[in-house]
């Protein structure tokens, strides 16, 4: 993926949570303004026939793999047109055919899920990588380390990937976990593991890279990426922290940050970046507008599929 390619991926996050948030029907969301690097840094290693899994902060990862904004913003809406008929929303919303294998509401519910579609792939021998985000919350979760333990043991094909924004909803990542360095939990897996600016969408990218090619080689492999989230845990939960450490982590900007980086090596200029921020707005309003004329979906199939 080019540079200004990973640019317009986290402006459209942005853009499409904000516009989002801005409706007064937006439902139950966790959004990830300021986590933005990490979505588009991974999925930009991933390749075609790889499937991704996240935790319930999935509407970035489910944009930066490619899922269609207008399905996705359909979808969280509860519309018929949603990726998933409106029933999944973002805890749950997956797209198999955009190697985006789900969502799950369950923090670390994904991870022995992974495992086991890694271990699929593996005994198939259909090819392709998983990759499965997490958050720094559920690294106090024994899924995670049985996870380790049989990805290291039968050699799975699968990521770890902690998106660790230093918060699980109120409380400081020091306060719940002892490890200092969460990449460090990997090491008596034998699993080799790295840690990154998770602000830093070329450096989330190159460690991406090295993460999915140890996964091709034949084995897991731990990706910490310390990120930042700007705003409260989720649409109904209460800020807990500081505007004085609210305004520090937002002076970090990723998306600030890269488009600055990128004019001053000449990737981009004023013209270009204007026309990016309006092809960002227009894709935005036209899956607001997709939203809007889809219709709800008959009560009726609210039971659809339910075991």
């Amino acid at each position: 993926m080019s540079a200004p390619a990973l640019l317009r991926t986290m402006k459209l996050i942005r853009a499409f949570e904000a516009a989002l948030a801005a409706r007064r029907d937006h439902g139950f969301q966790l959004l990830s303004a300021g986590e933005e690097a990490v979505a588009a840094g991974l999925c930009a290693a991933l390749e075609p026939g790889d499937q991704l899994l996240t935790g319930g902060r999935s509407i970035g990862f489910a944009l930066a793999r490619g899922i269609a904004p207008r399905r996705l913003m359909a979808e969280l809406l509860g519309r018929r047109d949603g990726v998933n008929a409106g029933r999944a929303g973002r805890g749950h919303v997956n797209d198999k055919e955009s190697g985006f294998f789900g969502a799950h509401a369950v923090v670390g519910g994904n991870l022995t899920v992974a495992a086991g579609l890694a271990l699929s792939r593996q005994l198939s021998g259909e090819g392709g990588i998983v990759a499965v985000v997490f958050g720094d919350g559920a690294c106090g979760a024994g899924a995670l380390h049985e996870a380790l333990n049989l990805s290291a043991l039968w050699r799975l094909p699968l990521a770890f990937v902690c998106d660790d924004n230093g918060y699980s909803v109120s409380t400081p990542r020091a306060a719940a976990l002892a490890a200092k360095r969460l990449a460090d939990l990997a090491a008596p897996f034998g699993i080799p593991s790295r840690r990154v600016d998770g602000m830093d969408v070329e450096a989330v990218a190159d460690a991406a890279r090295e993460a999915a090619e140890a996964a091709r080689a034949g084995g897991p492999f731990f990706l910490e990426c310390a990120s930042a989230r700007f705003l409260s845990h989720s649409t109904t939960a209460r800020e807990t922290r500081s505007k004085a450490e609210l305004d520090a982590l937002r002076a970090r900007c990723p998306i600030a940050a890269y488009q600055r980086l990128l004019v001053e090596r000449g990737d981009l200029d004023d013209g270009a970046l204007a026309a990016l921020d309006a092809e960002v707005a227009r894709e935005v309003a036209e899956a607001l507008a997709f939203a809007d004329a889809s219709p709800l979906p008959d009560p009726q199939e609210a039971l659809a599929d339910v075991w």
